[in-house]
Parts: structure tokens; sequence; C-alpha cells
């Protein structure tokens, strides 16, 4: 009886493991999902094709957020911006799209990253208006503006961050 109960223990742990590997298996598999789901978001950058510093700030984009960035280029980027409810005062030379947000302009990758992961509430949008220098994609040696990131949406316009 001893040697069956010895042998009962044994599969029973043995059970137990392979329990707990296939939850542990499963856990992995949502978790790569959900960080998954994170980088699928896709980003579509819209500029005029003879703007040379929206391909040099889609670079910085996705150097520092290690993503692909779809690129679609128009002559008519009000149309875009219309579509898109960028208000006029924000308007600047490109228009990103990803996850339903808007990115205008030479917002830094550090904003669209924190505004993905606070999603505010009443936020459509980033914008830097104009194209001050030293902005990423508007860099000239060392000459730099200070310059604002503006929250915009339902909840109104807002300074989301101050770069100087």
């Amino acid at each position: 009886m001893r040697d069956f109960e010895a042998g009962g223990v044994a599969v029973i742990r043995k059970r137990n493991n392979r329990i707990k590997s296939a939850t542990m298996g499963g856990f992995l598999a949502v978790l790569t999902a959900c960080s998954g789901v994170a980088q699928a978001a896709s980003y579509t950058m819209y500029r005029d094709p003879y703007c040379g510093c929206c391909e040099q700030w889609a670079d910085h984009v996705r150097a520092k957020m290690k993503v692909a960035i779809a690129v679609d280029e128009r002559q008519d980027m009000a149309s875009v911006k219309d579509r898109h409810a960028v208000p006029s005062s924000m308007r600047s030379c490109h228009t990103m799209v990803i996850d339903g947000y808007v990115i205008e302009g030479h917002v830094p990758a550090s904003d669209i990253a924190r505004l993905l992961r606070e999603r505010p509430e009443g936020v459509k949008g980033l914008a830097v208006p104009g194209m001050p220098l030293g902005s990423p994609g508007m860099e000239m040696g060392g000459e730099r503006q200070a310059y604002q990131v503006i929250a915009f949406g339902p909840a109104g316009n807002r300074i989301y961050s101050n770069h100087n």
C-alpha cells in the first residue's frame, strides 16, 4: 500500500506541475497579446510629398518609439486636417493618426508615448503649431526655440508640455 501511495503522490505532483505549466503558459500568452495590442496601433503620417522635415520627424518617432509608420503623401493637406478636426491655429506641416488620436506637427515622441499611456479624458490629439527650431525634425545645429505641445479636443485646448 505504501508503494502505491508513493506512486500516487508522484503522479499527482506531475499532474499539478503540468497544470501549473499550462496556467503559466496561458498567462504569458495573454501578457504577450496585451503587449502586442499596444504595439499593434497603426501609425499613419499624412504629409506633403515636397516637405523634408516630415520624414525627419517620422524617423525621430520610429527611433524613440520603435514603431512602423505608414506614410500617405497628399498635396491637399488641408482636407486631411479638416477631416481630423485639427484646429486651424494648431496646424503644421504633417498630421499623424494613431489609435484614434491626432498628432499635428513636430510633437516629441515622449509626449506621444505619454498620451497613449495616459489617454486623458477630452483630448483628441496633440499639436506643435508651426515649425519651431530644435523640435524633432527641425534640428538646425544648436539653434533652439522654446515651444509648447498643446492638447486639443472636446475638453478644449491646454498646454500638455513645455520644451526649452
